[in-house]
């Protein structure tokens, strides 16, 4: 969609082009085809913004500028999609097998090899590249340099996912025995209940599945490479293994590549390594065995982003033999784990369906025996087994979990499947990706050290000795500011809303935004001293420096770079506003500083001018400078992470970071976010974790804070440790380098603006807007889903167990049915699901995120929670049955009696509702609950069904109600209450004198904790 937003002015126009946001190749098709158009002076496309700004002749208006816009979007959209195997005539899984088919790629240390013996064995040359004869035939060869497209769960795959499971297959069987027997209306009630279930399911994960999908980012279709002599642009997927890559800042790398010419050309690779600075290259061989991903500067990689230089590249490596590939691999052959309230309900379900079956054949047996009929025995039996499979139960899990999906997408996070919420409410162990997780993924300045003053930089302040300082008050300050601004490659343009858009490489675009907080006018200053010459850094030349026209015909020379190059070519410095002599004394103790900051993990540059005159003869401008001072910068923290650690820890959340960064920087910043648990900080290197058995790193996985230069297999290994010691891992992260292990973990959080397609696709949640904070909210509606649903597992187990007391006391005692088959799949389908919502959606208890996360191996439903199930069932039955008995007496063994058992269970179930809101406070508690207006509807509204089924005739007949009066109503007011006053009764005595303890528990705690600390 293209919006027009700024029109006022006559042949002058800005629109707003959504699909243009982080894709560049979109903004150089945008600008090249604009600008071949007649009538057309000017177009700049902005990726960052998804603006784009068109200067036209007066004959045109911005409303023909916009449809030509439009037209050259869909023209783009079709060149894009072109090799999409849909359009290919090819099917998803045949286009995977061709890419499968293609022949194996000779792995070679590449970055071993000089560059010319690299362009030898690929059979290419440097100059004109590959024949398109060769280029053909490779292509044949190898396939083309596309990834197997990821499996996506379809529509059909999502519905049946919801029938998997023991108690719905059950449910089906007593359906169809149902049929078989004339039971037509029993088998509907049971379908239906099954059919709710997985509908809920389907809609909520399918819509989850859309919205993900939703976020893939457009992807560069097209790249530059040298063929037959020229340059020419190509599609991204025919690029063959020997073409020549021409490498420009703002591109994406196609291919894996060994690099045969380099001008000052840097990379970006955090979305590979994890390293969040851009990455100096070279075209040098390197020499040794083993060398990290991060470290083979001579090469460079798929999918990472050139940042600054140029330079060309013979690719070595095409489609899954890349790096990228290769992580694609590893994220297929990752297996993801089932989560542990699944897991539980699963076993649950089948421990049901056993019992069942047990009841079923218990049953019948008895009623053959006692010589009822085969037929009724038959529907009374199966009416039991479904009694034991509360049918509510899936519908109420799902529910629940459904609605958690809704509270979480109301704070911009999405989440892939039901289960997913939970899971996070029981992680025990979560580890981070430091670089676009933890940090911002951009370089800011954070110190400088200036007029011999240490100098913080935080939120566009300055601030020394905890005092705010104005630039423009201090000259020093103020004067390494213009020079980082002067020296420096970025490019710096004004919205027509006053805010600076800055492209340029991480580490000169944070100068810039630090002379924008300081108030300084970047454009005025550079129109101010206009830019004669640059003179670049190179391999063994870290310093960059440029040379400027001064308002008094001087020239300025900027300088900025390596602080130690930088300082030995400066003769003085400023200090108080004066030029002064810089003494060798004073070089010692920059060096001094220099060490401080970069033991601090900081990238330093140091900056310096001076100013020469127009005549001076000769090119050795950058000798008798003057210091100004030392800037150092840092991949910042982003805002709340250091709080969001603090919150884990005290929700029992132990955190682990993982990094690939070296092992200062990444200390540096756990030290600054607080991550150790405990008073050392431990960190692990890659270089020591590669010789670790995996016994040995199991053993060392949970007492680690830091992994430090970590590769994608290494994330990998480290997930898979943690979970093989026993926990429940979530992983975050944004990288390709991060998919395998975001599949692996039980929670895969991936970010939903600055991650990547690969990491997205395998997440089980996406942070939309990126804020990690929205973590602490789902893990606290994880825990409180998980309770909620205990609770209503806990009425469900107690209520269903009263029916089958009573059905089979009643039978062994020769006692006629108290309940009929009908009456029983009624009672279950009024007093399950709505009463059992409700308690599915209590509120979160106030301690929910000071608790320590369950362990994964406690059943939903612990051994001491048996009893007090078996005594609130038994208290349910005794009370039916006692008016059952009355009944009998006043009017024998026959419908009346029946329905005042049937009337009595129900309501008596109902009300059970109230003492299932918590296992800790009672009715007579003084602290009370919060209101649950779900409740009070569920309850009230299931007995106005209730009580339709007794005065409607149709309801009447087909559930074989008989009138009741005045004695019997009292009769079943009394049976209903008495369950529940004598269960709230002995709870609240229970925990009273569970309460009274308080100081033993805590004594036990704290002798449990030196016991733990003592024994590390």
């Amino acid at each position: 969609m293209v919006q027009a937003i700024h029109t006022s002015i006559e042949g002058r126009a800005r629109y707003k082009v959504n699909e243009l946001y982080r894709s560049p190749s979109l903004k150089k098709y945008l600008e090249r085809s604009l600008s071949k158009q007649a009538g057309i002076t000017y177009v700049s496309a902005n990726p960052l913004t998804s603006n784009i700004l068109v200067n036209y002749n007066r004959d045109k208006n911005h409303k023909q500028i916009g449809s030509l816009i439009e037209k050259i979007l869909l023209h783009y959209h079709e060149k894009s999609e072109s090799f999409q195997p849909e359009k290919l005539g090819t099917s998803k899984k045949s286009f995977n097998k061709i890419i499968d088919n293609a022949e194996e790629q000779k792995i070679q240390k590449w970055h071993l090899m000089t560059a010319n013996s690299v362009v030898d064995v690929l059979n290419t040359s440097k100059i004109s590249g590959l024949s398109s004869e060769s280029a053909a035939e490779n292509l044949s060869k190898y396939g083309p340099n596309v990834l197997a497209q990821a499996a996506t769960r379809s529509d059909l795959s999502i519905l049946i996912d919801q029938f998997k499971s023991l108690p719905v297959a059950l449910l089906g069987v007593a359906a169809g025995i149902s049929i078989l027997t004339g039971g037509v209306i029993d088998a509907v009630v049971i379908i239906g209940v099954v059919g709710l279930n997985a509908v809920i399911g389907y809609a909520t994960e399918s819509q989850s599945e859309k919205i993900i999908h939703s976020l893939k980012s457009q992807e560069q279709t097209s790249t530059w490479v040298i063929r037959d002599g020229k340059q020419i642009e190509i599609p991204t997927e025919n690029v063959v293994l020997g073409d020549i890559l021409f490498l420009k800042p703002g591109s994406y790398v196609a291919a894996d590549a060994r690099l045969i010419e380099a001008d000052n050309l840097s990379s970006d690779e955090s979305a590979l390594t994890g390293e969040s600075i851009p990455v100096t290259k070279i075209t040098a061989s390197l020499i040794g065995e083993d060398i990290p991903l991060g470290d083979r500067l001579n090469m460079i990689y798929k999918g990472t982003l050139i940042t600054g230089g140029q330079g060309l590249a013979a690719v070595v490596s095409t489609a899954k033999f890349t790096e990228m590939g290769k992580i694609q691999q590893m994220v297929g052959e990752a297996t993801a784990i089932q989560t542990p309230l699944a897991r539980q309900l699963d076993e649950v379900g089948s421990q049901l369906v056993l019992i069942g079956m047990g009841i079923c054949g218990l049953v019948f047996a008895m009623g053959v025996l006692r010589g009822y009929g085969l037929v009724q025995m038959l529907k009374s039996s199966i009416s039991l087994a479904v009694a034991a499979v509360p049918e509510g139960l899936p519908t109420i899990a799902t529910t629940t979990l459904a609605l958690g999906i809704r509270d979480m997408r109301k704070n911009n996070v999405l989440v892939r499947s039901l289960s997913a919420v939970e899971a996070l409410g029981s992680v025990q162990t979560i580890c981070m990706d430091k670089t676009g997780t933890l940090t911002e993924n951009k370089m800011s300045v954070v110190e400088i050290y200036a007029k011999t003053k240490h100098i913080r930089v935080s939120d566009g302040k300055f601030i020394a000795d905890e005092e705010n300082i104005n630039p423009y008050t201090c000259d020093e300050l103020l004067k390494l500011i213009h020079v980082s601004v002067l020296c420096n490659e970025s490019q710096v343009s004004l919205e027509g809303d006053g805010e600076y858009i800055v492209t340029g490489s991480a580490t000169e675009n944070a100068l810039i935004y630090m002379a924008i907080s300081a108030g300084v006018d970047v454009i005025e200053l550079r129109q101010k001293y206009p830019l004669l010459q640059t003179n670049l850094r190179s391999e063994n030349r870290n310093i960059m420096s440029t040379i400027h026209q001064t308002p008094d015909r001087h020239q300025l020379v900027a300088v900025k770079g390596n602080p130690a190059e930088v300082v030995q070519i400066c003769q003085k410095w400023m200090r108080d506003g004066q030029v002064v002599p810089l003494t060798e004394e004073d070089r010692q103790a920059i060096a001094i500083e220099n060490d401080r900051m970069a033991g601090k993990a900081l990238r330093v540059l140091g900056v310096a001018y001076s100013y020469i005159d127009e005549t001076k003869n000769g090119n050795n401008y950058e000798s008798d400078l003057i210091w100004l001072g030392l800037v150092g910068m840092a991949d910042p923290i982003r805002k709340g992470a250091k709080e969001l650690i603090g919150d884990f820890h005290e929700a029992g959340i132990d955190t682990v970071m993982i990094t690939g960064d070296q092992s200062p920087t990444a200390y540096a910043i756990a030290k600054e976010l607080e991550l150790n648990r405990y008073p050392q900080l431990e960190i692990l290197d890659s270089t020591n974790l590669n010789n670790l058995t995996p016994e040995a790193l199991i053993a060392l996985s949970d007492k680690v804070d830091v992994f430090a230069r970590i590769s994608p297999s290494n994330k990998l290994q480290i997930v898979q440790a943690l979970q093989a010691a026993g926990k429940v891992v979530a992983m975050t992260g944004d990288g390709i380098n991060d998919a395998p292990a975001l599949k692996a973990a039980q929670v895969g959080v991936a970010m939903g603006k600055s991650g990547t397609d690969v990491a997205r696709e395998v997440a089980d949640i996406v942070l939309e807007d990126d804020r990690l904070e929205t973590m602490m909210i789902a893990v606290s509606r994880g825990r409180t889903i998980y309770n909620n649903i205990r609770k209503s597992v806990h009425f469900l187990l107690a209520t269903n167990l009263s029916e089958i007391i009573v059905m089979t006391t009643a039978t062994a005692l020769g006692l006629g049915e108290p309940l009929n088959a009908i009456q029983l799949l009624w009672l279950n389908l009024v007093t399950d699901i709505f009463p059992g919502l409700s308690l599915a959606m209590e509120a979160p208890e106030p301690e929910v995120l000071s608790q320590p996360p369950r362990n994964p191996d406690e059943p939903i439903i612990k051994n001491s929670d048996f009893g007090r199930i078996a005594f609130e069932s038994a208290t349910l039955s005794l009370s039916t049955l006692a008016a059952y008995g009355y009944a009998i007496l006043r009017y024998g063994i026959g419908p009346q009696a029946s329905t005042v058992a049937f009337i009595s269970l129900t309501s008596g179930q109902l009300l059970h509702t109230i003492s299932c809101r918590s296992e800790k406070h009672s009715i007579f508690s003084q602290e009370k609950l919060p209101n649950n207006p779900y409740l009070n509807a569920a309850i009230v509204g299931s007995f106005g069904i209730q009580l339709l089924a007794i005065t409607i005739p149709p309801l009447r007949s087909l559930l074989k109600i008989t009138p009741l009066n005045i004695v019997d109503g009292a009769v079943i007011t009394g049976s209903a209450l008495l369950p529940l006053l004598v269960n709230e009764i002995t709870k609240y005595y229970t925990f009273l004198e569970k309460d009274e303890l308080p100081d033993i528990k805590a004594q036990t705690n704290t002798d449990k904790l030196f016991v733990s600390e003592s024994a590390r």
